[in-house]
């Protein structure tokens, strides 16, 4: 592992404490150790097949009862890091190690105990439920499938059991999906989430479908039960001022590689990529009388099939200098627990 990636590890929690310091005795429950993911996409029958770089060299590691939020623009990999934690897909390189466990050389029965460890919760809360199924029907069918031991009324007790705890009432168990709202949907789809009692929560996108109001509604929601059973948050969101409010530590992304990582309280206060601090002059705030920086980009996210030379962000970046175009820099410390990759931010050595 590279120097900058051990750093990494060190400091996705807040404040860089070590990870085995906070949370279980046993360390952290989900570690991503350089991982990368290309597709190959068709151009045509004469021109054959490019490489889309998604996901390149990205590491992080998360406690039991933190929250790790990654951000970007749509098309910088964060979503497809999602389905590399959750194990729909696997990553082309690199490892991740879930409860001390590499799910490439898992035997069957690890690989099916991990995929109970990790759930997910999708963007669209109607397209991830099944419309001709009643609630009672999807809360208990993980139950049917990975806890055979249960009995039917024990299934039906757990699943009103997990209603109450989302804010559905019992009445909600013989409805469908299309008879709520949807945020009463996506609290069924957190709810179905849960039920086989996993360690991490992969959450993509998971109230960018909502209306602000109801936004709010749900992160409270999230919030109470990841301190009710101790989980882990990887929180995909590109509304930083919903990481503002979930999470702990921030991964910043950019054409598939993490660009700046810290505690929450550093990102937002003194940011030190020139991508993040554009990302965070560009959030709208309540008070816009309330002076900030005005830091704007030029041009386009590049083509991931063919990105720039050096760093990836220097065709944009207003603070691009010699070494860019011809360098790529690596995460590096910058001060309060931060790591960037930039060249034009003083490097903060021990």
């Amino acid at each position: 592992m590279s120097l900058a990636g051990e750093r990494l590890l060190a400091t996705a929690t807040p404040g860089g404490t070590s990870p085995a310091a906070v949370g279980s005795d046993v360390g952290p429950v989900l570690r991503v150790e350089h991982v990368s993911q290309i597709y190959r996409i068709g151009r045509g029958a004469f021109r054959g097949a490019a490489a889309l770089q998604a996901v390149s060299d990205v590491s992080l590691t998360l406690e039991a009862g933190k929250t790790l939020a990654v951000v970007g623009e749509s098309g910088c990999g964060k979503s497809t890091l999602a389905r590399m934690v959750a194990m729909i897909e696997p990553p082309v390189a690199g490892r991740i190690i879930i409860d001390g466990i590499d799910v490439a050389t898992a035997s069957r029965d690890e690989l099916h105990r991990l995929r109970s460890e990790v759930q997910v919760v999708f963007q669209d809360p109607y397209g991830s439920l099944n419309p001709r199924q009643k609630i009672g029907t999807i809360l208990e069918e993980p139950l049917k499938i990975n806890r055979r031991e249960m009995n039917a009324a024990d299934r039906r007790q757990a699943a009103l059991d997990m209603m109450e705890r989302v804010g559905l009432r019992p009445e909600h168990y013989g409805r469908y999906p299309h008879m709520f709202s949807g945020g009463q949907r996506q609290r069924v789809a957190i709810a179905r989430a849960l039920m086989l009692r996993p360690r991490v929560l992969v959450l993509d996108e998971p109230v960018s479908a909502l209306d602000v109001s109801v936004q709010a509604q749900v992160l409270n929601v999230l919030s109470a039960l990841k301190e009710e059973f101790g989980l882990a948050y990887l929180f995909i969101s590109h509304g930083l001022s919903v990481v503002r409010h979930m999470a702990d530590d921030v991964m910043v992304m950019y054409l598939g590689r993490a660009v700046e990582v810290g505690p929450r309280e550093e990102i937002f206060a003194r940011p030190r990529h020139p991508y993040t601090r554009a990302l965070l002059a560009a959030t709208p705030v309540a008070d816009p009388s309330r002076p900030r920086e005005r830091l704007r980009l030029t041009g386009e996210l590049p083509s991931p099939i063919n990105p720039p030379s050096g760093c990836p962000f220097h065709p944009r970046c207003p603070l691009a200098f010699e070494p860019c175009p011809v360098r790529r820099p690596e995460l590096e410390p910058k001060g309060g627990g931060d790591l960037a990759a930039c060249f034009a931010v003083p490097t903060v050595t021990a």
